[in-house]
């Protein structure tokens, strides 16, 4: 759990908040942060889904952030390539906050 306590503190949450939204207790959280247990598999997928992560982001297997989402394939020229790329790195927030532009000039 080399990320937890990290995305806890950027979140700006303490362990009781993440344990209360998991179903757990801040027991819990500080031996999960501290390497002294570590969670099963259920734990890790609701720790993930809080933190809008990968479990193998959590655990440290990859520097990669995002939440791992299914795509489709698509065949791109490079521009609708570039943007997709662009969008892939933005946060959550920024995604929804495009998503509202998107609505906006589509009312237009």
């Amino acid at each position: 759990m080399k990320n937890l306590k990290l995305l806890r503190e950027e979140k700006g949450v303490s362990q009781q908040k993440v344990a209360d939204a998991i179903g757990s207790n801040q027991q819990s959280i500080h031996k999960y942060e501290h390497g002294v247990y570590e969670p099963d598999i259920q734990t890790l997928m609701l720790i993930a889904e809080y933190f809008e992560t990968s479990i193998d982001f959590l655990v440290g297997r990859t520097p990669i952030r995002n939440k791992i989402e299914p795509v489709n394939e698509y065949a791109l020229n490079f521009d609708e390539a570039n943007f997709v790329d662009k969008y892939r790195s933005f946060t959550p927030q920024h995604r929804k906050f495009l998503s509202k532009v998107f609505d906006a000039l589509e009312e237009m």
